[in-house]
């Protein structure tokens, strides 16, 4: 820059100036940076928020791997096929989305998330010592449950292994701690015709007339075929939440081709797997476990299945038998 001739020169006045300017947004910069080194005023972060010793740092990444923002939205971003999913651990609890997520084609029965409670992690968290308790505690859980339990979802069934479930509730977990100012807004449901939104959908009264649906029910249990029963029950007690219908192994050993095969036991015996050996199998999990597996990992259902119950899921097993055998 130079001055013309008769003109008053101001060079050094324009160079101060934007020395100056460059200084002041020098000082921004070192201040805004600075600022980020502080811990966060109050807000909680990943690194603090676990489940069961499962990080949900650790969730994040499985949320990330599944691609689950495809379809999802966290804190309103992502997609919107699927609800948003922030506050999910909050409204519905570990036992819920623990019953869910690796089945989650249908959407769980009570049932399923009172299997789920029996566990001592998932109790724990929840501090619910009973499903009423629970379905209290988490009215989420109550809605889903009484609105569309044991119904088919839009969601397609993930093959997420137990870490990685245990992974995401740490990580959903971490979400509803987040201070996220009223996000995601309740949705308005009034006056919309969709099944879901209804709130009488998947609810049956028997005030008017006692009896009548249990004997209903009763009556078409005895109709059907063992296997189809079984595989009924199946359902509802979310076992392909642990267990495949094929040889793939999942929390548990795959029920394809199991039936009348040999067994190898964590002791180092043999069993054949036939009725009787699935049947206690059933009832008491850890009286004889599978090589390659924990103890622990699959609650009894001594008390909750009848003779009847555990005969057809038997025989449900029985039926996926590879051809020929």
């Amino acid at each position: 820059m130079s001055c013309g001739d008769g003109k008053p020169c101001r060079e050094a006045l324009h160079r101060r100036t934007a020395l100056g300017v460059l200084f002041f947004m020098l000082l921004i910069f070192l201040g805004l940076s600075s600022v980020s080194f502080i811990d966060s005023r109050g807000q909680v972060t990943p690194d603090t928020v676990s489940f069961n010793s499962h990080e949900a740092v650790a969730g994040k990444r499985v949320f990330q791997a599944y691609n689950c923002m495809g379809c999802h939205t966290m804190v309103g971003n992502g997609a919107y096929l699927g609800p948003d999913l922030t506050n999910t651990y909050e409204r519905t609890g570990a036992a819920w989305l623990a019953a869910f997520l690796p089945s989650s084609g249908t959407w769980p029965t009570s049932t399923a998330v009172r299997i789920q409670l029996q566990g001592a992690a998932l109790a724990a968290d929840s501090g619910s010592a009973s499903l009423d308790e629970y379905l209290k505690k988490y009215p989420g859980a109550a809605e889903r449950v009484q609105r569309r339990g044991g119904h088919a979802s839009l969601m397609p069934d993930l093959p997420l292994k137990a870490e990685e479930v245990a992974n995401l509730i740490a990580y959903l977990k971490y979400t509803s701690a987040m201070n996220t100012e009223g996000w995601p807004p309740k949705p308005k449901v009034d006056g919309l015709t969709f099944k879901y939104a209804s709130p009488g959908y998947n609810v049956v009264s028997t005030a008017a007339v006692p009896g009548v649906v249990a004997a209903a029910t009763a009556t078409v249990e005895a109709l059907q075929d063992p296997a189809t029963h079984g595989a009924q029950l199946v359902k509802d007690y979310a076992c392909t939440a642990c267990h495949s219908p094929d040889q793939q192994k999942l929390v548990g050993p795959g029920w394809g081709g199991l039936y009348g095969s040999n067994v190898s036991l964590a002791d180092g015996s043999t069993v054949v797997a036939d009725d009787a050996y699935l049947g206690e199998a059933i009832r008491n999990a850890n009286s004889q476990i599978v090589a390659g597996y924990s103890a622990g990992t699959m609650p009894d259902y001594a008390g909750m299945l009848t003779d009847d119950e555990v005969a057809a899921m038997t025989a449900y097993i029985r039926s996926l038998q590879e051809p020929g055998q």
